[in-house]
């Protein structure tokens, strides 16, 4: 089903009214994956919105884990609210900027570099305020809340520490107010790293990120520095001790972000190869599904349809030895040896058999000049003939002993009784004879 992206998040945003904590905690999932991983018009619609989660009184009293769930979505709801924020004040989101030294952070200005790091402050507060130990991981909906949390925070804190250490890198040629502003962020800064590691050592199994924190010199220095421009009386370092000061703790932050950034970079190659493992194994999910409907669909050989099968195949083999000629194809050579046999003349028998028209005897029976097709027609050929002869001599006899009876009453008539016997017996011997001899 094609749902544009206002609907898509209006139907989010009203599954979180739901009083479960179970359905309100998957709609969040739901969305923040969708912000990290979906288009970009999903996070521009919410940061576009007047109202987000409101979520802050949210308490599920029905569910048997209904208190201490409830806690964790006021949370990542919050965070999930000043990540839309942060797109609404800058119109980028911080964990896809780009990074490295000609990154977005690292080449900003400095008034915008001043009013964008309490913007990224405010949104690294939210997310380590989820505050989950290693027990409550167990659950599943908390561990996938946490791990979309902890990726964030990886590429959240690389653009935050590139900022800070752009911040350093113009601190001492900055004005009063911008370098008293450019302390505060600094301060905060080394405060929230002390939250990230402890943030960390909850991912432990996730991933090993040590942070160098900048040397306490550093901050020393710029206190100075900050005093100086307000007129106190201050003990100054020298400049070669401020630079070596200076490039000590931007090259420690740098080694950090470079950790971070490995990190992430190894994360998303991760997610690539992952995502393309899922993509294989539903291609071929896909493709096996697709054999075994064909093979489904396609009826088993039977019996019949092999005998049908041979017929055709002997048909075509007859096919080979009589006049008819199939059409040339076009990608194939014509066939030569059927023209030379059109060109010659229709073959004659050099013996024809000219049927004779039935001559009908006395009896009525039929009789063909032409010899007989096979040993069948032959054999009832013969046996009409003998019956015929057979009838004869029997009548012969009877007619004979019939008028002799009547003619003479010298001879007697067992004589005549006897010649019909005979003639009887002469007839059937003859046709037993004439079967031995036409076998």
């Amino acid at each position: 089903m094609n749902v544009n992206v206002p609907q898509l998040a209006d139907t989010l945003f009203e599954r979180t009214t739901n009083s479960s904590w179970v359905v309100v905690f998957k709609a969040l999932i739901t969305t923040h994956h969708l912000m990290m991983y979906g288009n970009e018009r999903f996070i521009q619609y919410l940061a576009s919105r007047n109202t987000l989660f409101n979520l802050n009184n949210f308490l599920d009293k029905g569910a048997l884990q209904g208190y201490d769930m409830s806690t964790f979505i006021r949370r990542y709801s919050r965070y999930l609210n000043e990540k839309a924020l942060s797109y609404r004040l800058v119109a980028v989101d911080f964990t896809k900027m780009k990074r490295g030294i000609d990154g977005v952070m690292r080449t900003m200005n400095t008034e915008k570099l001043i009013k964008t790091l309490p913007i990224i402050q405010n949104q690294l507060d939210a997310l380590l305020d989820f505050q989950a130990n290693p027990n409550e991981l167990t659950n599943g909906v908390i561990n996938a809340a946490f791990m979309l949390l902890f990726k964030d925070s990886i590429r959240l804190f690389a653009a935050y520490n590139e900022g800070v250490i752009n911040l350093l890198e113009k601190y001492f040629d900055m004005k009063k107010n911008q370098c008293k502003d450019a302390l505060d962020i600094y301060k905060k800064f080394l405060y929230r790293m002390t939250k990230l590691s402890e943030f960390l050592k909850v991912a432990e199994f996730l991933t090993r990120l040590f942070l160098l924190q900048a040397p306490s010199s550093l901050l020393e220095a710029l206190e100075q520095h900050l005093a100086s421009l307000e007129g106190k009386k201050t003990k100054e370092l020298s400049a070669d001790n401020r630079a070596n000061t200076l490039s000590n703790a931007v090259s420690s932050l740098s080694n950090t972000g470079m950790s971070f950034s490995f990190s992430s970079s190894r994360m998303d190659e991760k997610e690539k190869q992952q995502a393309l493992e899922e993509e294989q194994a539903r291609l071929q999910a896909l493709k096996n599904q697709h054999l075994k409907e064909i093979s489904m669909q396609t009826p088993s050989t039977s019996p019949s349809t092999q005998s049908m099968g041979s017929v055709n195949n002997h048909t075509a083999g007859m096919d080979l030895f009589t006049n008819t000629t199939s059409p040339p194809s076009t990608n194939s050579m014509p066939n030569l040896t059927s023209d030379l046999f059109d060109l010659q003349p229709a073959f004659v028998p050099a013996v024809q058999c000219t049927p004779i028209s039935t001559v009908s005897n006395a009896w009525g029976v039929g009789c063909s000049t032409c010899p007989p097709d096979s040993v069948l027609e032959r054999l009832g050929m013969f046996f009409g003939e003998s019956l015929m002869l057979f009838f004869f001599l029997s009548t012969y006899s009877l007619t004979s002993l019939l008028c002799g009876c009547g003619q003479s009453a010298i001879v007697p008539s067992s004589i005549y009784c006897v010649c019909v016997c005979v003639c009887v017996c002469v007839s059937g011997g003859w046709v037993l004879i004439g079967i031995f001899l036409h076998l």
